[in-house]
Order: C-alpha cells, then structure tokens, then sequence
C-alpha cells in the first residue's frame, strides 16, 4: 500500500469495541496515511417534517456534535503518537449510502469497517450495509472481524484467472498486488486460493451426448486441475509468489475456502467483486454471502479500475 493514503474507518456510534479503528491504526502506524474516523448518523424521529423544524435542526446538530466529541477522544491518543487522523460525523441515510457518499467526497483510498455475523433471514429480506456497501462502494473496502491478527499476518488472495470473461482481465493481478503491499508493509506473508467445481463442467459434457456413456471422471478431473493449476501459477509468477504458497483445490468453493482459511489462521482474504448484484467469477450468489458471513477473518474487497458508485438522485 503507498503512503499518504487516504482511510476513511467507519465509526459505530452504538459500540464500546472498535475492531476497524484497531486495524487502521495497525497499518497508519506501518505506512503513513491520513485516517478519517467517521459516524454516520440518522434518527427517523428527527427526519420528520415537523412545525418545530428549527428544534429539529438543533437536535440533529447536537446529536453530530456529541458524536464528533466522541471521535475526537478516540483519535486524541492517535494524533499524540503522531498519526494524522482526522473526524467527520454526518447525518445521511440509508447507512450505506451515506458511507459510499464520505468515501466519494473524502476520495478514500480504503474504507474500513467493522462487520458481524447476519442472520439468514436478515440477509433474505433486507438489505444490510455490508453487502450494499460491497456492491456499491468503489473504494476498497476491508470488512473487519474481531480476531486481532498475528505476529505475523497471512494475507489469503483469492483468485480466479481462468474466468477472465466474467470479470475485467486485471482485477486477479490488482488482488495480488494489493496483498503483495499489505503484506509488505505489515510484515506478512501472501497465500494464494483458487477453486474449481467439475460438476458444472460434467453436466455440461453429459447433456451433450446423444447416448449415455461412461465418462473419464479421473482423467477429466486430473485434466481441469492441470489447467487450473497451470493458470494460477503463471499468474502467481508475475508477483514473484512461489509455488508452496499456492493452493488450487477441486470441489466447493465455500468449504475449500473455510477450511485453508482455518488452516493458514489466515488474518485477511482478499478477493474481487465487479457486479453490484453480487460477487462473480470465484463466488456466485448466495455462497458469497455465506463465505462473508462464516469466514473468521477480515475480508477485503477489491473492485476493478473504473467502478464507480451509483447513488440516489
């Protein structure tokens, strides 16, 4: 990550516990950048046309201003270390569009927020922040879990080279840099995932035939993983990643992914997103939302050179 870089770290009013604060000051203090800590304020009961308008400015106005106080106790303790950090406290709503909003007139380099477990039903029927702001935020955006990293911090960049229709033919090679720079700057290491399915592929070549006939599955099997393997270590060679750091594995991606996650005690994912009605290229639909929500470690999400927001008019 290049220095003086702008971090826009996303405030929860309502918490005592700060995981995203932590984590910014983690890299502030590794690579100078200005933070930004940043509450984003909205009350139905002061958003109402009222006759008393007037009570009701000076209500939003000192509920912002007991919050800037609050940002600037937090960040007191940063600035004396001599970090440059700044507040800023808005009233907008929804969350998330308020969010993307800060990060456009703030020109965020990174948005850094804290993220928890949604329920199912929560994640069917209403729209959360984290998932509006991973469909609609340019900046990258690292979702941070409340496991504190390690000494020596495992960055996890999860790639996909061999589908570079789905998405723009760089975002693999902007994954990797970036985990190559965080894991630069923070003294870590760089792992890289891919996961490839042959179900799809299987059913593609059994509805093609006209007879029903015995396929090769091993020999189909050893024939993708070959090429997929391939495909990764020739991208992973332009960033100088050796080969015992790469991990290509057949089978679902949600558990593949879980399970070497676990196994690494991975501190940070990194993967792609280039369509605001989900993830697409390594993960489809719902298994996204389920591999955000499960993993243990802080996701950072990655959108492709030229994304930009939409917001309401």
């Amino acid at each position: 990550m290049a220095a003086h870089q702008r971090v826009l770290v996303v405030v929860d009013p309502t918490a005592s516990f700060h995981p995203a604060i932590e984590r910014a000051t983690w890299l502030a203090r590794a690579v100078p950048c200005r933070l930004e800590l940043f509450i984003c304020e909205y009350a139905s009961h002061l958003s109402e046309a009222l006759d008393k308008a007037t009570l009701v400015a000076e209500a939003r106005a000192a509920q912002l201003a007991r919050h800037k106080a609050r940002l600037e106790q937090i960040a007191g303790p940063l600035a004396a270390e001599g970090l440059d950090v700044t507040v800023d406290s808005r009233w907008d709503y929804p969350l998330h569009d308020g969010i993307v909003r800060k990060a456009l007139d703030f020109r965020a380099d990174l948005v850094v927020k804290d993220t928890h477990f949604h329920s199912v039903l929560k994640r069917s029927i209403f729209s959360n922040t984290d998932w509006s702001l991973i469909r609609n935020c340019a900046s990258p955006l690292w979702l941070v879990k409340p496991r504190p990293p390690g000494q020596k911090p495992c960055f996890v960049a999860a790639v996909d080279p061999l589908h570079e229709r789905d998405k723009p033919a760089d975002l693999d090679n902007k994954i990797l840099r970036t985990a190559g720079e965080l894991a630069k700057a923070l003294r870590g290491e760089v792992q890289v995932f891919h996961g490839f399915d042959i179900s799809a592929a299987l059913a593609v070549s059994t509805d093609s035939m006209t007879m029903p006939i015995a396929l090769p599955v091993r020999e189909f099997t050893d024939a993708m993983s070959a090429e997929h393997t391939a495909a990764v270590k020739e991208l992973c060679a332009k960033h100088g990643i050796p080969a015992e750091r790469i991990h290509v594995h057949q089978g679902g991606t949600r558990e593949l992914l879980m399970t070497l996650t676990d196994q690494l005690r991975a501190d940070v994912v990194i993967m792609g997103a280039v369509s605001r009605s989900g993830l697409k290229g390594l993960f489809l639909g719902n298994t996204a939302e389920d591999v955000l929500d499960r993993l243990h470690c802080d996701l950072l999400i990655v959108k492709p050179d030229g994304f930009a927001a939409i917001l309401p008019g």
